[in-house]
């Protein structure tokens, strides 16, 4: 059986990456100051920005600012600025497991993304090599698993504290596009009993009120039956239950790790497939870049380079 390949014109050579951390925000409401990592390409001005949203994978580091290589680094090798905070529930913290907000945190991983974008100058400052180089008008966010969550809400879905029956919407308007990878759906009874007794934030993920361009990519083997009872499906809701414009890549034999997005030759990816790796890494480039340069035609000429595969699909784009 032939490997899947994902046939393109000639592409312009990736640029060479910087790559800076830990950059230190100040913040002094916050359980600790918010540590990122921050990679762009060396050269090249007007740079549009992604925010990068780890998941909560087993293995320690990745769920920080030292996971997501193969996309941080591609996606700046090819003209974006990426940054990674260390959210409040990565493992790397080892914060009290009672503390407000635990386990996951899910308000506060949206409120590092805003405040980013509010101390965009102290950013520039710590990174000198960017000044004036950051185009903070043209602003992404891109997430894997509970990434993928908070992508979610900083897109706009909204959900109802557990803790205040308040419904919580998070919306960042600076945000104009989005790609959510392996994304929980609906709540519901599409959670498991465990899930939704521990996680009861997951029970009520409202997607009608996602009105932010997205890009949503689930695998087509990714049962996450720890999470669900609706098999793979799930990690469509972000798709089919939210309005348009909204793009679905299905990728086919991938399981949650897409081929192993989250770091390289990780032990936690089940999937290991470097060739869709690579195809998640063009197909979200392709899309990102039109998204916030309306008229670049990268994303047309990705989907048609998926569909005009030879041998077997990768998988395959549905929009509305």
């Amino acid at each position: 059986m032939s490997e899947p390949t994902l046939p393109t014109r000639t592409p312009a050579p990736p640029t060479p990456v910087l790559s800076v951390s830990p950059v230190l925000l100040p913040a002094p409401d916050r359980a600790v100051d918010l540590e990122l990592r921050v990679s762009a390409p060396v050269t090249g001005n007007d740079l549009p920005v992604i925010l990068l949203s780890h998941g909560q994978g087993y293995s320690n580091h990745l769920s920080s600012l030292n996971g997501y290589a193969p996309l941080a680094h591609d996606w700046a090798a090819h003209g974006f600025v990426v940054i990674q905070p260390t959210h409040l529930s990565s493992t790397t913290l080892s914060l009290d497991p009672d503390a407000p907000g635990a386990p996951l945190y899910w308000r506060s991983r949206a409120e590092d993304m805003t405040f980013v974008l509010d101390r965009a100058d102290a950013i520039e400052a710590a990174v000198p090599q960017l000044l004036g180089r950051v185009d903070w008008t043209r602003v992404a966010v891109a997430g894997h698993s509970m990434g993928g969550h908070t992508a979610s809400l900083l897109l706009g879905a909204r959900l109802t504290d557990p803790q205040t029956g308040a419904e919580v919407d998070l919306a960042e308007p600076r945000i104009t596009a989005g790609v959510l990878l392996a994304a929980p759906g609906r709540g519901g009874d599409a959670l498991t009993a465990p899930i939704a007794e521990n996680l009861p934030f997951l029970l009520t993920t409202d997607f009608s009120t996602m009105t932010t361009p997205a890009l949503v990519v689930a695998g087509d083997k990714d049962d996450s039956a720890h999470l669900t009872v609706r098999g793979a499906d799930w990690h469509a809701d972000p798709y089919e239950l939210a309005p348009g414009p909204k793009a679905l890549l299905t990728l086919y034999g991938a399981e949650h790790g897409l081929g192993g997005i989250s770091g390289y030759d990780v032990a936690e990816t089940t999937d290991e497939n470097p060739g869709r790796v690579a195809a998640v890494q063009r197909l979200t480039r392709a899309y990102l870049r039109t998204a916030l340069h309306p008229g670049d035609p990268a994303w047309q000429e990705a989907r048609d380079a998926l569909a005009a595969g030879p041998g077997e699909p990768l998988g395959r784009v549905d929009v509305k």
